[in-house]
């Protein structure tokens, strides 16, 4: 049986317990809103687009802040996205400056080859 023996005991550790974060919170909010507020400006956009074609000239000008004002709400919400899924742990943040590059690992030797057979076999 998996539950006997001198070792037997939980391969996992404990999960540490849930807590209210509401830094995640607001990001999940913010999120929700970047999003939404982009949807309504690309199908203001393509109203107003409609109405330049038609012959308004002033149209083209809020077409123009509505296309700018869609673009800046998608890479704001997109940034809240990347800082959401770092504060639930999903991704994990870019190596430190510290680390070797991977150009400096590549001059490195490489390892010599393992003997075939493992340690059981060298015996």
């Amino acid at each position: 049986m998996a539950g006997e023996g001198k070792r037997a005991g939980s391969r996992r550790a404990a999960r540490p317990p849930r807590t209210f974060r509401p830094r995640l919170l607001l990001l999940a909010v913010g999120v929700t809103l970047a999003v939404v507020a982009w949807g309504y400006l690309v199908y203001a956009a393509i109203d107003f687009g409609a109405s330049a074609r038609s012959g308004d000239e002033r149209a083209w000008l809020f077409l123009a802040l509505a296309s700018a004002g869609a673009i800046a709400c998608l890479f704001l919400g997109l940034m809240m996205v990347a800082r959401l899924l770092r504060g639930l742990g999903i991704t994990a943040p870019p190596p430190s400056p510290e680390s070797p590059v991977p150009s400096e690992t590549a001059d490195r030797t490489p390892p010599a080859p393992r003997p075939p057979g493992g340690r059981r076999a060298a015996r």
